[in-house]
Parts: C-alpha cells; structure tokens; sequence
C-alpha cells in the first residue's frame, strides 16, 4: 500500500497490474513538467538520463520514475558493465526502474543484480530499420508471433516491464492478460497495464511527425508562439532603450556621495 508521502516501489507498481487498476504514465524532460506530473498525481513518469538529476527527481515527487539508459548510437554505453555502472548511478539519484533496449545479455545482467528493467517490444524506434521503419508491428500473424516471443524471452530474465508500441490492440490484450511483467502501452490499445504519452503530445506542442496514439489536451504551441513575439518585442524594446539612452535610468544605477565621488577624483588629480 502507497502511503501518503511514499511514491510507489517495483511491488506497489505490480499490484496495481493484479487489481487491473490502470496506470498514467508520461515522457517529460523539464522540471515544470516533472512537478506538475506530480501535482497532477500522475503513476509514472518515463525520464531520459541526459534529463535526470536531484532536481528532476525532487521535482517528479511521488511519481514512479522510468530513467532511460541511452542505447547504441543515442548514448556511449556499450558493454553490459556500462549499462549496469550507470543504472547504478541513476539508482543512486533515486530512478525507480530503468529503460534497457540493448541485447537480451545486457538486459539479463541489469536484472541478475537486482535492477528493476523496462524493455521494448513492438515498435522500437531504436531497431525499426529491422521492422520497416516507423510503423505498427504485429498486423500479421507471424510478426504478432514475433513480439510475443520476444516478450516470452523478456520474462525469462525476470525484466520488471516492457514498452509495447504500437502493436493491435488485441495482440496487445492477449500479451499483457499473459504476462507477469508491466506492459507500458503507447498506441496499443486499452488493454495495456499503462498508458503512455509524451508530455509534448498531451500538450500539444510537438514538433515534426504526431504519432496516431497521441492526444492533446492544451494547445501550449499557441501560447508558446505568444511568448515567442513577445518576447522578441521586449528584446527590441531593450535595443531601442540602449541606444536611445533611456537605459539604464537613476534606479538601475549604483549612487556614490559627493564627497566620496571628489575624493576619489583628488587622489586621481583629475
């Protein structure tokens, strides 16, 4: 049971699966996001290393925190001892589970000591070239065959959970009604254990491709393009003050006495 000042442990996260309670979970990258998530009283929070830190972690509160090692050509970790170093140190700052999309042996060893691992299946953006590219995975009976081997393989090194992107829906109900682990869905239905979007998406100020599974709920991109003008209106107003002389005005100015002022002057004979 969470209590009210605990953020939730691996145990708490696998209850929730065996009451079918659904869980909340979101990409974020900043500290606003990270504390509104808790405010919010979001489940889980999906963090990159290059984004955590104390402050990330003391910002994301109560929220259960998925801290993504960098795999292959996004990071510098290569071996096994590499991936459990790091996990490691994120561990240390207070990561709650950690992303691993490297090979089945680096995985195992993250789990052989102990370290809660959320793999891939499905759609992994990381090795799409393999599936085609950046699209579904499991349409046809022999790739849906292919992620549930792959999610069979997960569960026998005791990963904790895994990101299932992009799959049907009802390949996804059948994986995770069939498996131990926690299965993080993103554009897979309603059937996963969690559903999970990137901050940017829910609101509303992606950039580039929006995947077909995202939803916005504010149009933050509006008000960011608001802030943008005003923001380049401010830095002319500063341009047009400086070099008309208006700043910097007696406030914003450091006063010296008289007397001090000809003192000075005297001990420089000017």
């Amino acid at each position: 049971m969470v209590t009210k000042n605990s953020r939730p442990t691996v145990a708490d996260i696998r209850a929730m699966k065996g009451r079918g309670q659904k869980i909340s979970m979101l990409y974020v990258t900043s500290l606003e996001e990270a504390a509104a998530a808790d405010a919010a009283g979001v489940d889980m929070l999906s963090i990159e290393g290059r984004f955590f830190s104390p402050e990330m972690r003391e910002a994301a509160g109560r929220c259960f925190v998925q801290v993504g090692l960098p795999y292959g050509p996004a990071g510098n970790l290569v071996t096994a001892e590499d991936y459990l170093k790091t996990a490691y140190h994120f561990m240390r700052i207070g990561g709650d589970c950690f992303y691993c999309a490297a090979s089945l042996d680096i995985q195992k060893t993250l789990c052989d000591n102990a370290v809660p691992v959320v793999a891939h299946v499905g759609l992994i953006p990381s090795q799409c070239t393999w599936t085609g590219g950046f699209k579904a995975v499991g349409r046809t009976a022999e790739s849906a065959h292919a992620v549930w081997d792959h999610v069979k393989r997960l569960e026998a090194i005791r990963c904790f959970g895994a990101e299932l992107e992009v799959v049907p829906d009802r390949i996804a109900e059948l994986i995770t009604r069939s498996t131990p682990m926690i299965m993080l869905g993103m554009g897979a239905g309603p059937h996963a254990d969690a559903q999970y979007l990137f901050s940017e998406d829910v609101l509303g100020h992606t950039t580039g491709h929006k995947p077909r599974h995202a939803k916005t709920y504010r149009n933050f991109a509006a008000e960011y393009e608001r802030l943008q003008h005003e923001r380049i209106a401010a830095y002319r107003e500063f341009i047009a003050d400086v070099q008309t002389g208006a700043y910097p005005e007696p406030q914003h100015v450091v006063q010296i006495t008289d007397d001090e002022f000809s003192t000075f002057r005297t001990a420089l004979r000017l």
